[in-house]
């Protein structure tokens, strides 16, 4: 309740309206009887007059306007009790979800300083440089799309799967540059849903991960296919090349898309391994 002492102002004046209007009627009901049948009844109570019934009236109505301000009372207080548990509940996931934020954003500046990201495309650039010119120039752009993204976007809740997709185009084209062939990435995104809305750098993570945990050759190059599905969903999935030893997890990255989903859908990704795929599917908010 937003404004609880309006709601009781309100509440208390509709009760006791009710209570005068249904003293009215039994007054009206009274009368009518008491002047049809008033020899009757005189001779009958002939010591009953009209200040024993204004005073018989006046306990009606304060034994009503009581047990109406007691039911008055108590439905305000259980839903005050249920607003208040509510308001809570949002400042918890509020807190949550600026949380999840935050350590998407320490995620997406730690690829940003990260010296080994910038050291191989810079050596990559070099590389494109002294070859040609202008793939040289096309592999910066890319590289300044990446970061201009990153620090744009990190802090949003949302973002449109369009513009995810303007990203993942210059960082595709800097891994395809960077793992010399290593890679195959298959994008197959109805055009239908690229105005629905994903968590920024949910692609960029889930990519990651499969590098991360995935050999990239040529001979036998890991495949990693990007589409959305007619349930209203973002698949990305990937053929499993194990590394021989297993890198440590830093805690941010699946579990961090999980856990932003559980505050801002009532849908939840799903992740399927079997012998030789690995699928993350999350659906696509609108």
């Amino acid at each position: 309740m937003l404004h609880p002492i309006k709601r009781l102002l309100t509440q208390t004046l509709f009760q006791i309206l009710g209570v005068l209007f249904l003293v009215f009627c039994l007054a009206v009901i009274y009368v009518i009887i008491y002047l049809l049948f008033s020899d009757a009844i005189n001779a009958h109570y002939p010591y009953v007059g009209l200040r024993e019934t204004v005073y018989a009236f006046l306990s009606i109505i304060f034994w009503a306007l009581m047990i109406s301000a007691l039911n008055t009372g108590d439905f305000l207080l259980r839903n005050w009790k249920t607003a208040t548990m509510q308001a809570a509940e949002f400042e918890i996931k509020a807190a949550q979800n600026k949380q999840l934020a935050a350590e998407t954003e320490l995620q997406a500046l730690k690829l940003q300083l990260d010296p080994h990201f910038v050291f191989n495309n810079l050596s990559v650039l070099s590389e494109l440089i002294l070859r040609d010119q202008q793939l040289g120039y096309n592999y910066t752009e890319s590289f300044a799309k990446v970061y201009r993204y990153l620090l744009v976007n990190a802090k949003k809740e949302l973002i449109s799967l369009r513009e995810e997709l303007k990203f993942l185009d210059a960082y595709l084209f800097l891994i395809n540059y960077r793992m010399g062939g290593g890679s195959i990435f298959r994008v197959n995104i109805d055009r239908s849903k690229l105005d629905m809305l994903i968590p920024p750098v949910t692609l960029q993570l889930f990519i990651e991960n499969a590098l991360k945990y995935n050999r990239t050759e040529k001979e036998n190059p890991l495949i990693i296919d990007i589409y959305t599905t007619d349930d209203e969903e973002l698949l990305v999935s990937n053929n499993l090349l194990p590394l021989i030893k297993k890198p440590e997890s830093t805690g941010i990255g699946l579990e961090n898309i999980v856990s932003r989903y559980a505050l801002l859908s009532d849908r939840k990704p799903v992740i399927e391994k079997t012998d030789n795929t690995f699928t993350i599917k999350v659906p696509l908010i609108k």
